[in-house]
């Protein structure tokens, strides 16, 4: 139906016939002329109709934005001062000979003009799909995959798919449970990833396999969050930890070059303590230059309990966090980051504000002045490298409060006051992970999943001492964002069996849930180590946008639904019959039950 894409036509088309298919981006009727910018997925180009040929003008006059057209014309060069720069086709245009009105489309639900409700572009998801910023970075993600496959194949990677009806096994989140027709009363789960399969496949042999593949967590949401989203599972065998983390780190380097044409360089590497110490986070955003500055050692001795407590509690942390120029913050604002870091725990943030440094207690501004020393001061002011014009931010709590306060404040300081170096690009690895965290009851949970191996312990020494051993994991992180992770695996089933017992796992139901693991790892297993990146997470940085649904073609809410197809929906009760399923409605209590009239 057509010769030319509207979007890659340019002078070397001048003169030719073409036929164009498309939409209607836009019409402007000047009476003798009628000009429409026409839109397919490659771009946009201006199509004028003549009244010297009078049916395609009569034709074109009912032309409204979004209908479905067709025409044949010929390309013409725009006079200079006609042309558009603005346009990768603004040096020609389409005179029109004939126009087909394929279909015609009723009034629009959303503005192309201006800015849409995020709930009305994902109702009309295929009308937001129009729109050239959306097409670009659904382009930009099949580029993406495409250079993937051609790196992994390049590489001896093979493409294995796994299945996707598959047996329950505990990852870290709840699973979708897909029931079964045929075993009545039995469920599938959806795989929350590929995790143990790709390990089975190292103990058959394959020992390079990767697989773009859709993944499925139902849990609590956040704005970079889908239930359903979409990896780049790589798994190898007889490679080491640097060996893996080297060839994905090329992996990426090669991608940013062939998509932005940036080199990113080596990335750095960072243990989880000292990342966790410096910034407060697990994924540092090393755009940021501000740290967080450890001086419970400087607080211990002063009355102020809110300090002193935390500084001689082995569990707590005192920090402090230097804002460059923050002393222009009103005190309207220090209260807006006060309530902001509630949100992670922190009861308060305390303060100082540097307004002559080398006045010492009486350069500076602080609610808690009063309970500090002039050498205190000085040694806060020297630890941080605090200058005229600065802020200190204080935390001090037990040290996971401390550390994720401030270090989200951190991240809210950069955007707010400009520190952030938006214009760059900050990889790093974050290696040297706890193997194993508080689960809150008395236990412990796997910081990354059950199969991953610790570093230099035998089982006894992790029996002995679990909460000291460190796991051979580690992972990417660009700008701030975790866009993949991967650890060396468990290769022995004394090993393995091990990890399960601390995480609480009994003999019968290692054997119920992972059985078919534990007989596998009797066979010869080799060592192999792996890694997943979050495609949508490396497109949603690559395409500039910080909005992951943005670089998903149809994604859910962050209520997990799909407000275009309406999903999840009420089953067919016949279907759940069918399936031995039935709906029990949860009775309310009574005090909620309306009263009856009277």
């Amino acid at each position: 139906m057509r010769t030319e894409y509207c979007g890659q036509l340019n002078l070397s088309h001048v003169g030719q016939q073409v036929t164009l298919c498309g939409w209607v981006n836009r019409r402007r009727d000047l009476g003798s002329l009628i000009f429409i910018d026409m839109r397919d997925r490659e771009g946009i180009v201006q199509v004028f109709f003549d009244p010297d040929r009078q049916e395609a003008f009569n034709l074109a006059s009912e032309l409204r934005n979004e209908f479905c057209i067709q025409i044949t014309g010929t390309v013409r060069a725009r006079d200079e001062k006609n042309k558009n720069s603005d346009m990768p086709t603004g040096e020609i245009e389409v005179f029109a000979t004939d126009l087909v009105i394929i279909n015609r489309s009723e009034p629009l639900p959303l503005d192309s003009n201006h800015e849409n409700s995020e709930e009305a572009r994902l109702k009309y998801r295929y009308l937001d799909l129009r729109r050239p910023d959306m097409a670009n970075r659904l382009k930009a993600r099949a580029k993406i995959t495409s250079f993937v496959r051609r790196f992994m194949d390049d590489n001896g990677f093979l493409d294995i798919e796994t299945p996707m009806l598959t047996k329950a096994t505990p990852e870290g989140a709840r699973d979708y449970l897909v029931p079964s027709r045929v075993h009545k009363g039995k469920f599938y789960a959806l795989p929350q990833s590929p995790q143990l399969f790709k390990q089975l496949l190292m103990m058959s042999g394959f020992d390079r396999y990767y697989q773009i593949v859709k993944c499925f967590r139902d849990e609590d949401l956040r704005a970079d969050r889908q239930p359903e989203f979409t990896q780049i599972d790589v798994e190898t065998s007889f490679m080491t930890a640097p060996q893996v983390r080297e060839k994905m780190e090329r992996l990426v380097r090669e991608l940013w070059l062939d998509v932005k044409g940036v080199e990113l360089g080596d990335f750095p590497q960072m243990t989880f303590a000292e990342a966790m110490r410096r910034y407060g986070s697990d994924k540092p955003d090393l755009r940021n230059p501000m740290e967080l500055v450890d001086v419970a050692d400087l607080l211990k001795e002063v009355e102020f309990k809110v300090f002193s407590g935390p500084a001689n509690d082995a569990k707590g942390r005192v920090a402090a966090l230097r804002v460059p120029g923050g002393a222009t913050l009103s005190r309207k604002q220090i209260d807006e980051y006060g309530k902001f870091i509630e949100i992670y725990g922190a009861k308060g943030l305390a303060y100082i504000k540097v307004n002559e440094r080398a006045n010492g207690l009486e350069g500076i501004q602080s609610p808690v002045a009063k309970f500090l020393t002039a050498e205190i001061v000085e040694a806060i002011l020297a630890r941080t490298g605090a200058a005229d014009g600065d802020m200190i931010f204080f935390g001090a709590d037990n040290a996971a409060v401390v550390s994720d306060a401030l270090g989200a404040l951190r991240l809210k300081l950069g955007r707010d006051l400009n520190i952030t170096e938006e214009g760059r690009w900050a990889p790093l690895w974050v290696i040297d992970f706890p193997m194993f965290e508080d689960n809150g009851e008395g236990g412990l949970t796997a910081m990354h999943h059950p199969f991953t191996a610790p570093k230099d312990m035998t089982p006894e020494e992790l029996k002995n001492l679990p909460e000291t051993a460190i796991a051979n994991a580690y992972d990417m992180v660009i700008n701030g964002y975790e866009v993949g992770g991967g650890s060396v695996r468990i290769h022995n089933s004394q090993m393995q069996q091990t990890v399960f017992s601390i995480l609480g796992i009994n003999e019968q139901e290692q054997r119920e849930k992972f059985g078919f693991l534990l007989d596998a790892l009797k066979y010869g297993t080799p060592p192999h180590a792996g890694l997943a990146f979050g495609l949508d997470r490396l497109v949603m940085l690559l395409t500039g946008t910080d909005n992951i649904r943005d670089v998903i073609a149809f994604p859910k809410t962050t209520a997990a639904a799909c407000l275009m197809t309406e999903a999840p929906s009420f089953a067919n009760p016949a279907g759940l019959a069918e399936l031995g399923i039935q709906v029990v409605k949860k009775e309310k209590p009574a005090s909620e039950e309306m009263p009856e009239n009277d």
